[in-house]
């Protein structure tokens, strides 16, 4: 409640409730808190997003691989056990748009921060 000073007590234990129900849901799974709000991350490593992020990477970077190819392919970019990878893929299987919703908010934030690296870049260029 401290965290989200706007929050009623109903809508705090509803959020609890239903992070409880996703971890049970998805063993290895917890929520965090972060600049875009509470967001589903693998315990003891990166948030869901990260790992789904570097799943259509993979796939873009490589189309002709699929199933255990790609999670072999991200475990040896990332260093992240196959079996939490597997985790994150079946945490989106559940809930995409939620995290789909966290990988836009962070190309976004990424984009912000370099168009105003330009800017800065350019106006120190003289």
């Amino acid at each position: 409640m401290a965290a989200n000073p706007g929050m009623s007590l109903s809508s705090a234990a509803n959020r609890l409730v239903d992070e409880a129900l996703r971890t049970n849901e998805h063993p290895g799974v917890v929520f965090r808190p972060g600049p875009t709000g509470r967001r589903a991350a693998l315990a003891g490593g990166p948030d869901v997003w990260e790992i789904i992020r570097a799943v259509k990477s993979a796939h873009a970077g490589e189309p002709g691989l699929a199933g255990a190819d790609v999670i072999a392919l991200v475990n040896g970019n990332t260093g992240v056990p196959v079996r939490l990878l597997s985790t994150a893929v079946r945490y989106w299987a559940s809930y995409p748009e939620e995290v789909d919703a966290e990988i836009a908010a962070a190309a976004a934030a990424e984009d912000a921060a370099e168009r105003a690296w330009r800017r800065e870049r350019d106006l120190l260029a003289g």
